[in-house]
Parts: C-alpha cells; structure tokens; sequence
C-alpha cells in the first residue's frame, strides 16, 4: 500500500468513528432502554451491580427528561457536531499534507478529551468507569490520526526530497 494510500485509510477510519459517535446520539434513550433490557437478561446484574444500576439509573432519567423533549436538543447539537467534525476530516482525505493542520486539531481534540472526562465527569456525579469509557473516545480516536499524521509528514519529505532532486538536475 502507498503511503498515501496508508495515510487514506486511517483517516477513513478516523470519519468512520465520528459518524459512528455521531449518529448514535440521536436514538440515546432507545439505546439505553435496549441496554438495560440486555443487561437485565444476563448475569451482569450479579457480575457488574455497579454497571447495571447506573445504566438503569440513566434508563430512568432519560423517560423522565422525555416529558421535556427539547432537553434531548443538547445531544442533537453532540450528534451534530460529531458529524461536522468529520466533514472537516475531509481536507486530509483529499491532501494530507496540505491538511496536516486539520490532523493536528484532532489530535489536540482527543487530547482534550481526558481533561473534561476527569473535570466533568467528577463534577456531574459520573462514575469512574464510565469516565474511563469517554476517555477511550480520546485514547482510541488518536491512534488513527497519529498514524496519519506520521505518513503525512512522510509524504511531505518524500515531496521535499523529489523537489530536491529535480532542482539538481534542471
């Protein structure tokens, strides 16, 4: 493979998960009522109470803010924004090195991550665990950028080197 097309890759994969976050915050309280039914129907709720009560305990408060529909706008505009992130990911589809910029934004985003998981999470009452699992939105959405943003800077040395070249010889 290219590194091109190396670099191509990962960043489809990158817009893939955005999408992905995205779109999932739309049908939040079926996803939560559907995960709730399943846990209950395992032994999770002997194996992991602490799970299965918060997910019930979220279950409970999203049919309670059902009353108050226009409390779901909040995560409309999380679901958006996941979804017009990943547009701006298209630059660096089309020319990594050109865009390198827009790989770096995201890299700092994931980054960014961490620090409001740990600050909010710990002010609005969210379990460690949980916390953990926002962070991996970071930890996990990194790696594809790093890696394209490594084979971008390939592909700027490689362009560097062929100008180089080219100078010597014309």
């Amino acid at each position: 493979m290219s590194t091109i097309a190396a670099a191509r890759t990962w960043i489809v994969i990158f817009i893939v998960g955005l999408v992905l976050s995205g779109i999932t915050a739309f049908p939040l309280a079926w996803e939560v009522s559907l995960a709730s039914q399943v846990l209950h129907a395992t032994p999770a709720p002997d194996i992991a109470p602490g799970l299965v009560e918060w997910v019930d305990r979220v279950h409970h408060a999203l049919e309670d803010t059902a009353r108050y529909p226009f409390l779901s706008y909040g995560t409309d505009w999380l679901a958006f924004a996941h979804l017009v992130i990943a547009v701006a990911f298209i630059g660096p589809l089309m020319d990594p090195v050109r865009n390198i910029w827009v790989l770096r934004f995201g890299m700092i985003a994931c980054a960014g991550i961490v620090p409001l998981a740990v600050i909010a999470g710990a002010v609005r009452g969210i379990p460690l665990g949980w916390q953990l699992i926002d962070i991996s939105f970071g930890v996990l959405g990194i790696i594809p950028l790093l890696f394209a943003h490594r084979l971008a800077l390939r592909l700027e040395r490689d362009a560097s080197a062929q100008a180089a070249v080219a100078l010597r010889a014309g």
